[in-house]
Formats: C-alpha cells, sequence, structure tokens
C-alpha cells in the first residue's frame, strides 16, 4: 500500500498522525505500508515556495491512495489564488481529477445526545452525499474581477457543467445507491439555473439505465431544509461542486460534530485522496484538543475503496464504536458523565481497541 500523507496545515498534521498509527495498527505487517510525507498548503510555501508543490504532485500521482489533513491559513481570501494555501487542495483534486466526493453521514448511536437535533431525528441516521468536485462554479471560467460602466467593481464567477461530467458523476451515484437502499435524491437549482436544468435532464437520462434506482429530485433550499428537518429520508444525494459542500457540512453536525465526518474522493477507480471535512481549524490547532477520528475514519474508507479491505474498514468503525461505548470524548462531542480526552488519547484509545478488540 504506498500512500502519500500529506498532513498540510492547523490541526491536519494532529489528525494525520493519529489517522496513520491506527492504518499501523489495522494493517498489522509494517512491510505491506509504503508511506511518504510531502508538503502542501502553507506548507508547502514554507518548504518550496508553492502551496502545491511539484514534488508533492509528483508524489501524489505515483501512490495508490492520498491521505491528507488539511491546508489553509487565516487571510487566506487575500492571496492570490496560484499562491493561497487553502486553494492547494482545489489544485489537486482538479489535476488527479477526483471528481467524486463521498462524504457518509452516519450517526454512531453513542453520540446521538451530542447532536443538536431531538434524538428520534437522527436516531440511525446514515446518508451518503455524493458531491461532483471538479466542476461548477469553482472551477468554471472567465471568473475575476472586473469595473462596471458606472466605475464599480465587481467579482465574478461562472457556474457551468458538461454533459459528460453529469453524466458521470451520474452513474457513480447510481451505482453508489444499487449498494445501499437504492433511492438516490438528485439536489439543483433547476427553477432558476440553466446550469442546474442540464443537471436534472441528465440525472433523468441516466437514470433510466437504473430502473431499479428510486430517482427523485429536489432544490437545494428545500433539500437544506429537509435535512435538517427530516435527514432520515435520504439514502444518497448526488449534487454539484457549491451545493454540496453547503450541504455536507449540515449533514456534519447531525452526527454531533464535523470532527465525525470522513470523506473519500475518487477519479472513478480505486486511487482516491482520503480526508476528513473539518478544514485546518487553526484556533485550536497544537492544543491536543482536536477530534481525529473524522481522519481516522477516512483510513477506514480508504482501506475499502483503494485497497478493497472492507473488514479492515469494519475493523476500524468498530474501534471507533468501542472507544465512543467507553466513553471517550473530545471536546467538540463532550457530554456530561463522559471522559473529555485530547487528540493524542483518543488516538490510543482506538489503536488499543484494535489490538485489543472485545470479546
Amino acid at each position: 500500500m504506498k500512500i502519500a500523507v500529506l498532513a498540510g496545515d492547523g490541526i491536519g498534521p494532529e489528525v494525520t498522525a493519529e489517522a496513520v498509527r491506527v492504518l499501523k495498527a489495522v494493517v498489522g505487517d509494517s512491510a505491506a505500508l509504503e508511506l511518504v510525507e510531502a508538503p502542501i498548503g502553507q506548507a508547502g510555501v514554507d518548504a518550496a515556495g508553492d502551496p502545491l508543490p511539484q514534488e508533492t504532485l509528483a508524489i501524489a500521482r505515483k501512490a495508490d491512495a492520498i491521505l491528507f489533513g488539511a491546508a489553509g491559513v487565516p487571510g487566506d481570501e487575500q492571496i492570490p489564488y496560484a499562491m493561497r494555501p487553502g486553494a492547494s487542495l482545489l489544485r489537486l483534486r482538479k489535476h488527479l481529477d477526483l471528481f467524486a466526493n463521498f462524504r457518509p453521514a452516519i450517526m454512531f448511536p453513542q453520540l446521538v445526545g451530542a447532536s443538536t437535533l431531538r434524538p428520534e431525528v437522527v436516531e440511525g441516521l446514515d446518508l451518503l452525499i455524493l458531491r461532483e468536485l471538479t466542476g461548477d462554479i469553482y472551477f468554471g471560467e472567465p471568473r475575476g474581477f472586473r469595473t462596471s460602466a458606472s466605475g464599480e467593481r465587481q467579482g465574478f464567477n461562472t457556474m457551468v457543467y458538461s454533459e459528460s461530467e453529469v453524466e458521470r458523476i451520474a452513474h457513480v451515484g447510481f451505482r453508489a445507491a444499487r449498494g445501499r437502499r437504492r433511492k438516490l435524491c438528485s439536489v439543483e437549482k433547476a427553477n432558476v439555473l440553466e446550469c442546474s436544468q442540464l443537471w436534472r435532464e441528465i440525472f433523468i437520462r441516466v437514470g433510466q439505465e437504473y430502473p431499479d434506482v428510486e430517482l427523485t429530485h429536489m432544490f437545494v433550499d428545500a433539500a437544506s431544509m429537509m435535512l435538517i428537518r427530516a435527514p432520515k429520508q435520504f439514502d444518497v444525494v448526488v449534487t454539484g461542486n457549491i451545493f454540496g459542500d453547503i450541504l455536507s457540512d449540515c449533514a456534519a453536525m447531525l452526527t454531533g460534530s464535523i470532527g465525525m465526518l470522513p470523506s473519500a474522493s475518487l477519479a472513478g477507480g480505486s486511487f482516491g485522496l482520503y480526508e476528513p471535512v473539518h478544514g485546518t481549524a487553526p484556533d485550536i490547532a497544537g492544543k491536543d484538543i482536536a477530534n481525529p477520528l473524522a481522519a481516522i475514519l477516512s483510513v477506514a474508507l480508504m482501506l475499502r475503496y483503494s485497497f478493497d479491505r472492507p473488514d479492515l474498514d469494519e475493523k476500524i468503525q468498530a474501534a471507533v464504536s468501542t472507544v465512543l461505548s467507553d466513553g471517550y470524548r473530545t471536546t467538540d462531542i463532550f457530554e456530561p458523565g463522559s471522559r473529555k480526552v485530547g487528540t493524542r488519547e483518543m488516538g490510543d484509545a482506538v489503536v488499543a481497541a484494535i489490538r485489543n478488540p472485545p470479546r
């Protein structure tokens, strides 16, 4: 297993370190692992003068999978795009054509009380948000700044999708739904946006190839409301880049904390990038309080999707469940009566649960 480890910035190095420890514990045979570390984000700027150094990109291309932490610094948006640490991840996704972003939102029963929603709303929650990751307004051209005829400055971006981009994410979504509860909800804004009208048209067409999957459509504003009101109605939600960015963070809070959400970004085959969705969280970086479970669960997804080891994925899932049952909680999921621990101690507990599973 040749894995590029790109820890990045903020809490990225802390949570990635725990994910690597868990990976080593669950694989067991160190000879089966080849871990190659490389800088990205501000770490890339510091090391090579570029948020995405050429050497880092080369290492990523040669790997079987990428374990990513987080990238970005406060004030990122004021830096030109090419030198913006936070944009290094978008550039990496585009370079490697990682177009299919799987963001599962699963409610561990031990954390029902940590959610801000009533228990009956979130108990048993298990949904998948599939976000198209390399198109849409984040990458559309033209983009930039201009001055209007009246002399005002304007910022502008282009929301655009081609037929082939929508078709390939649609096929991934329908196949994912076939492996779950056979329900797919396509989310867009077809009542306003031509881009979304094309999206809906193509999903209807592709859906005819999957008669065993129930296809529904929902506008993004309605979907955001229903995620909070009745999230268990969803099985697989497929949406574009910007809508998926927003909705998946909403879904994260259903589970109690964004610190619990892993993700997998795939290029259509087994190669993928795996990362927690929480970002750099600079306010808590270096304080040993970040929740490493999303990074650890991202390793579980890696083992399933890139290395075809669902048994090891399940082993990590079981270890996390054991640790939560034993009352271990980082600050973001802490409840009265539980045991508050730091990043490192939470990692210790998961490693111990892997090595000595309950009988």
